[in-house]
Order: C-alpha cells, then structure tokens, then sequence
C-alpha cells in the first residue's frame, strides 16, 4: 500500500509513518510544519519509501498533486487548540473543517477511496450517557474543535455516501506517548521543572478523563482499516471510539507525574469543575464497538502517562518548541 499522511510531522501521524514504514508500506507524509516538528521525521526521512512534501491542507492544487498515486489517507492534520480556540474562531473552520473538504476532493480527484480521521472525544460534549457509544445522540456542541470535527465528519459521511469512498472515523480520547507535545503531562511537567514546589491546576482537579497510549491507538486504526470493516456498512463509513476501559481523575494523574519525580508540590487549583470555556468534567468512551473487532489497548491509563513523562524528560527540547 501506498498511504498519504496529512500532519505527517505531528505527534500521531509521525508515530503512522514510522510504523508503516517499518512494515515495508509506502509513505507519503504531507506536514506545513505549523505544529509539527521535523525531528519527528528524522527516522522516516532515512526511508526510500518515504517521500516528505511540505504543503497547507488549504492549498487544494497542491494537495492534489502530493495525493498522485496514493492509496488511502490518514487525515491527521488539525488545529487542536481546543483551550485558547475563542481567541482565533477561524482557525477551527478553516484548518479543521475546510481542510477536511480539500482532503476529500483532492481524494476525488485521484480516484482514491479509503480515508481514516482523527476526530474526538470531544464530539460528545457534555454527554449524558456515560461511558459514551458511538450511537449517543449528539448534544449542544461546547468548543469551536469539537463542532469542526463535526462538520469534518459529516463531510466524510456525506462522501461515502455520495462517491463511494470507505471512511473510518476515530474519535479518540486524549493520546499518550512518545512525541507527546501537548496536553497535561506537558503542561505539569513544564511548571513543574520551573517551580517544583508547586503546581497550578485548571478548575478543581476532579476532571475525570480517559486517555489512550499511542501504539494502542496505531493499533486499533490499522486493525479496522485492514480489516475493511465500512466496506460493507449501510453508508460505508464506520465510527469507532478509541479509548481504554478505564479513567482517572486530574489529581490521579498529579500523583501519577509527581511519583515519577519524586516531588510534592502545593496544588494550587483555579476553581470550577471545568479548567476553560469547553472544558468537559467527564470524558469516558464506550469501546465495546472496537474491541469487538479483536482489538484492545495493552497499557493503562498510568502506564501510558508515565512513559510519556519519561520521554518527555529525556527530549525536553520540546518545551521550548512549544
């Protein structure tokens, strides 16, 4: 196979291309090196099966032309600033929903079929059905990502509807691991090699999260799309949750981080049961859907925060990228 990666430079889809790579498959990585970080490729890059073009998602000529020859495409390329998302509204609607429309076309154009997406948890919003299927109705939506994947699903449903394309939608919690450049771990860690005595936390520390090691998450995505299971669903596109059975609360995770250094720093929490305006209190997915494809995760919830902290310690390089 021959796959195309948008976000090829990013924390996920380097992690896809390495391991495609290593299975001797064909990558075309397509990055504009907005968010993603050219070390990440420096293994790839050695590859002859690897070919790197620099380009933006919203540049559709040229998109179209890095897309000749491919076979499927793993559209990982986002705006994944959920947090700080009301400061620049735009960015959502053109780097997460227009960008998913010139995937799609430039797709079309190429007469390939088979797309795979990252969406989100965060789709689900405040659901009031917990763990959450993938069937739950979908609520008022809180952040401008989250409504952006929305609309960059529905474009995808609508293609596999309408020009026959095989879709498979993730919708993950948040991911762990090695190239992690955002999220808790990196925050806490960074504040906390500035001032290990004390910590500042986002809302109350009661957030109950679920999180999903990045090797188990490569698993799942290619263990479905081999297994070509929307080929024969009614709409030709599937939607899997991808997550661990399990959550933690914020102050787990704190006790997790702080072990690990060996520190016991004043947790000093802003207040509320949200840490920002979107924020959800409790993300907890039902993963029935996908482990009863044979898949499921290998690592815990404080396995996978606890090599993530060990990366992150011996590559600090990305604090000051970020």
């Amino acid at each position: 196979m021959k796959y195309f990666i948008t976000g090829a430079a990013g924390f996920i889809g380097s992690s896809l291309a390495d391991r495609l790579l290593r299975e001797e498959q064909e990558v075309v990585g397509w990055d504009d090196f907005s968010t993603g970080q050219e070390p990440f490729l420096e293994g790839a890059r050695k590859s002859p099966r690897f070919q790197l073009v620099g380009g933006d998602n919203l540049d559709l000529t040229a998109l179209t032309a890095a897309m000749a020859g491919c076979e499927f495409v793993f559209h990982f390329a986002a705006n994944a600033d959920v947090r700080f998302g009301l400061e620049h509204p735009g960015k959502d609607i053109q780097q997460n929903t227009i960008a998913t429309f010139n995937v799609l076309e430039a797709m079309r154009a190429n007469g390939i079929k088979g797309i795979g997406f990252s969406s989100t948890g965060s789709v689900y919003g405040e659901a009031a059905l917990i763990p959450t299927p993938e069937n739950c109705p979908f609520p008022i939506q809180t952040s401008l990502y989250a409504a952006s994947k929305v609309a960059g699903e529905n474009l995808i449903q609508a293609y596999c509807e309408g020009f026959g394309f095989e879709g498979y939608i993730f919708r993950f919690v948040s991911i762990l691991g090695e190239r992690y450049t955002h999220g808790h771990v990196f925050d806490f860690y960074r504040q906390l090699l500035d001032h290990p005595d004390h910590l500042r936390v986002l809302g109350n520390g009661a957030q109950r999260k679920s999180y999903l090691y990045v090797e188990d998450c490569l698993n799942a995505m290619l263990h479905v799309t081999r297994a070509h299971t929307a080929r024969e669903a009614k709409h030709h596109v599937e939607v899997y949750n991808l997550g661990t059975e399990e959550y933690c609360q914020v102050t787990d995770s704190i006790g997790w981080i702080c072990a690990h250094l060996g520190l016991k720093p004043e947790l000093q929490f802003t207040g509320g049961e949200r840490g920002w305006v979107g924020d959800n209190p409790f993300i907890f997915l039902d993963t029935a859907k996908v482990r009863g494809t044979g898949w499921k995760s290998a690592l815990t919830i404080q396995q996978g925060i606890i090599r993530t902290l060990a990366w992150l310690q011996e590559n600090q390089w990305v604090l000051a990228r970020r």
